[in-house]
């Protein structure tokens, strides 16, 4: 069972992050569309009443999970902040930040890409795929124009690709050998319109 622990003592984890943490794991592991609420609900310990009252379905589920996804990107960029508030340093964290999540917690591609290939109609799930990337490619570009990159769209569209490419690609050919060559080469791009 997993637990969340606050300052003072140890308790289980609410039936909605139970829930959550079950379709994460299993989302990410096996694909949305394969996995069944009911094994959902049995993962994470709950009653289907439960499941309902807290996400009203499985979409919502679904964008929940994209969600927390999202969020954790955000925070890997919030926590990059804390440790300089120069954009070319920020620059090199967000890669050596991306070659990590390659190598350690994302072994099975970007999870915005697979859940698009199984969400390819307009919709919440497809309009919150587009709102992630949009802030992402934001983000870099307001870094790459802070760092005083000459292009910095360009510079956040070649990092948004590599980015994309490295992470399927890890999946594909292995993260060891990926996550090293992503480095590599969003560092080049990067370097390039300094020259």
């Amino acid at each position: 069972m997993t637990t969340t622990t606050d300052a003072s003592t140890s308790r289980p984890a609410s039936a909605r992050q139970r829930l959550l943490d079950a379709a994460t794991d299993l989302f990410y592991g096996e694909g949305i569309h394969s996995v069944g609420v009911d094994r959902i609900i049995e993962a994470a310990g709950v009653t289907r009443a439960t499941m309902y009252k807290q996400f009203a379905g499985k979409e919502g589920l679904v964008l929940e999970y994209l969600r927390g996804e999202d969020g954790q990107l955000r925070g890997l960029f919030a926590q990059a902040s804390t440790a300089s508030d120069d954009p070319a340093v920020l620059l090199d964290l967000v890669i050596d930040g991306i070659a990590v999540d390659i190598r350690d917690r994302h072994t099975r591609g970007c999870p915005f890409i697979n859940a698009a290939a199984e969400y390819p109609d307009e919709g919440p799930v497809r309009e919150l795929i587009a709102d992630h990337r949009e802030w992402f490619r934001a983000t870099l570009e307001h870094l790459a124009e802070g760092a005083g990159l000459t292009e910095p769209a360009e510079v956040a569209a070649s990092l948004v690709l590599l980015r994309d490419a490295a992470l399927v690609g890890g999946y594909l050919d292995g993260q060891d050998r990926v996550a090293p060559a992503f480095a590599r080469t969003a560092r080049g791009v990067i370097a390039a319109p300094r020259a």
